[in-house]
């Protein structure tokens, strides 16, 4: 993370590539990376691509920030002590509430794993905005806007939450 200014930069619509390497702290007890750890790398590849586009900067001036609404993960192949990888990242699209992430854990050209990320941005002094609202005070998409696929909205619709005022009891049926 802290070599993102020498890395080259990247705009919105690209992938966004980190090459990352598994360590020993990374490993669960069958000496494979902790699927938990999956996710908190996505976290960092996606602070990485804020980085490299230089929105991070223009959203922390404006005092917004990204969260994570929901997100889902396949896993296909285990990444094995000191192996290295990529983490790739790309924006796949928004709706009128919400934007969404395709991250990948790609060895050698090979996909390993692949998840989908659900997210909104919140403002520092109290609100939600649009992703049309950050897109435009980010300098807007370059090109043609992405469309998100439709099983991904479906997924989104499938897996929603109710919002954090409305009651969610946890009952098992």
């Amino acid at each position: 993370m802290l070599t993102w200014r020498k890395r080259p930069k990247v705009t919105i619509d690209e992938v966004s590539s980190l090459t990352l390497r598994v360590l020993p702290s990374d490993l669960d007890i069958y000496n494979h990376m902790n699927n938990g750890v999956f996710l908190t790398l996505m976290d960092i590849g996606r602070y990485d691509q804020g980085l490299r586009t230089g929105f991070w900067r223009q959203w922390n001036k404006k005092g917004w920030y990204p969260i994570v609404v929901n997100s889902t993960i396949s896993y296909r192949k285990s990444l094995e002590p000191w192996q290295k990888f990529q983490l790739e990242t790309k924006v796949i699209g928004w709706d009128d509430v919400a934007y969404y992430i395709e991250q990948r854990f790609v060895r050698n050209g090979e996909i390993y794993a692949r998840a989908i990320m659900r997210g909104r941005f919140l403002k520092r002094s109290w609100g939600i905005l649009t992703p049309q609202e950050v897109m435009e005070g980010s300098g807007g998409w370059p090109g043609k806007e992405p469309t998100v696929p439709e099983w991904v909205l479906r997924w989104a619709k499938d897996t929603q939450l109710p919002k954090g005022k409305e009651p969610a009891p946890s009952t098992w049926d």
